[in-house]
């Protein structure tokens, strides 16, 4: 059996790291210059509170290093153990290409065991989805190189549309400029955003959340009502469960499934440049519905 690793880009729970037998190499936040490990230095509700009561703070996000990806490897390439490592999409973080380094390293000092490096092109619910899948072939019993590609297949049927209560995270992060988010405040305008091959996208820009909750709902029953049984939906949110739980319920209801993942609080990794009140759906399709594909 081997060893799945992935970033804090997933929004993994510590509950769940321990419940799956997987591990997580976290994104670190900086306040000021105050560096500190997301899931380790502070939570991700601590965050959270702490960007929502300390106005005009815009903490910024930095990736893992390698050394980190080598700390967490090293102990279970010492025990035998092969590796693959999931990875927030290349082309929103360098996390990708530390853990290319990191892998190049290691397999220097253990050329007989197996590294894999996979970038999930997603991130947050979406790179969740795909790691469950991953989880559930390793239980199953699947190799490593089985995995790897049946997982690439899982990454091509997955999709994550969000929404933001406010644009002005994304201005500071320089994702929009200051007209747009001034324009799109006065007028009540939420984007409907998505991550498409990799790198966000803005679908629509609507007035009013429940119009944008609405046009979301009608779009994933659009797209999934045939093949409600082969696909696992997430829902996440930022400091909005409650909102997060009416949409879930509301789409179970319109699709008459049970969404047997849980509500996930979206990381610091997307939060900090999506901000409070955001709210984030993804899916992809089982991996046992694509075994014919390869």
């Amino acid at each position: 059996m081997f060893q799945i690793v992935s970033d804090g880009g997933s929004d993994f729970t510590q509950e769940e790291v321990k419940k799956y037998g997987v591990e997580v190499v976290p994104f670190y936040v900086n306040f000021d210059d105050e560096f500190l490990k997301v899931g380790v230095d502070i939570s991700t509700e601590a965050f959270f509170n702490r960007l929502s009561s300390e106005k005009g703070v815009f903490p910024k996000t930095s990736q893992p290093n390698p050394h980190d990806y080598v700390e967490v490897c090293e102990t279970y390439l010492k025990e035998g153990k092969d590796i693959v490592l999931l990875t927030i999409s290349s082309k929103l973080s360098g996390s990708h290409n530390s853990a290319l380094v990191a892998a190049d390293i290691l397999k220097e000092d253990y050329p007989d065991r197996k590294i894999t490096v996979i970038d999930s092109l997603n991130g947050s619910v979406a790179q969740g989805l795909i790691l469950r899948e991953m989880i559930k072939m390793r239980d199953a019993g699947y190799s490593l190189e089985r995995t790897e590609a049946l997982t690439k297949e899982v990454m091509k049927t997955t999709r994550i549309y969000f929404t933001l209560d406010t644009l002005e995270y994304l201005k500071r992060g320089g994702r929009v400029g200051p007209t747009t988010a001034f324009v799109g405040g006065i007028l009540g305008l939420r984007p409907i955003l998505q991550l498409e091959d990799g790198e966000v996208s803005q679908l629509d820009n609507v007035r009013g959340k429940k119009n944008v909750l609405r046009l979301i709902k009608e779009a994933m029953v659009g797209a999934l009502e045939d093949e409600k049984e082969k696909v696992s939906i997430s829902v996440g949110h930022i400091l909005s469960e409650k909102e997060a739980l009416s949409f879930k319920t509301s789409l179970e209801e319109a699709l008459g499934i049970q969404i047997d993942n849980p509500i996930t609080a979206v990381g610091a990794t997307i939060g900090a440049h999506a901000g409070p009140g955001a709210l984030a759906f993804a899916y992809c399709k089982k991996y046992e519905t694509l075994e014919g594909e390869i």
